[in-house]
């Protein structure tokens, strides 16, 4: 495979890798399916980071674009294109890394719930074992409901998402590094 074709698939799968990211993001901000929540500002802290929205979302998004140009003839398929590709995928990479982190830490502080039905914490924070293994500790939390296993969803996807993100923009990088040296190898026609 050329470094154009590698390109556009690059480009293609990041596409709705980025959309994934956006919309778990959005989801988190709605726990038990419901407004009321983040009307009240009982909303899980890395959900604020917007890690899925900025980071796996709108920073892996532009560069998509811009990638999946880069491997179509015309202006963009020459080797300064490639090179300008390899910046476009290290913000990808940031971007992707930056939505990484912040779905490290939602499942390994757990949810914003309310406990004894009393108390708005984060209740799986600073306790020695995770509660990811046990899931007796899950009712723990008795609003919004369902809230351990929404936000575990969510930011498990959002890890597995961010993750081949990140994958993805730095084989883009290394792509656009020989896209580069190398050119493109996009037929141009005859002449």
């Amino acid at each position: 495979m050329c470094t154009g074709q590698c390109s556009r698939f690059i480009g293609l799968a990041l596409y709705p890798l980025a959309f994934i990211s956006i919309l778990c993001n959005i989801i988190l901000f709605f726990p038990g399916w419901d407004v009321k929540y983040a009307q009240d500002g009982h909303i899980t802290e890395e959900v604020k980071y917007m890690g899925g929205l900025v980071g796996g979302g709108l920073m892996v998004l532009v560069p998509a674009l811009y990638i999946h140009m880069t491997g179509k003839q015309g202006c963009c398929a020459n080797r300064c294109g490639m090179f300008l590709s390899i910046a476009f995928a290290g913000v990808g990479v940031a971007g992707a890394l930056y939505s990484f982190i912040v779905a490290v830490l939602g499942l390994q502080n757990g949810p914003l719930c309310k406990v004894l039905l009393l108390i708005w914490t984060t209740p799986f924070k600073d306790m020695k074992e995770s509660y990811l293994s046990d899931h007796s500790k899950w009712t723990i939390c008795t609003s919004p409901e369902n809230v351990v296993e929404f936000n575990v969803g969510l930011f498990a996807t959002l890890l597995v998402t961010s993750g081949l993100q990140l994958v993805l923009c730095a084989v883009q990088m290394v792509n656009g590094l020989f896209g580069c040296l190398c050119g493109t190898c996009v037929n141009k026609g005859p002449l």
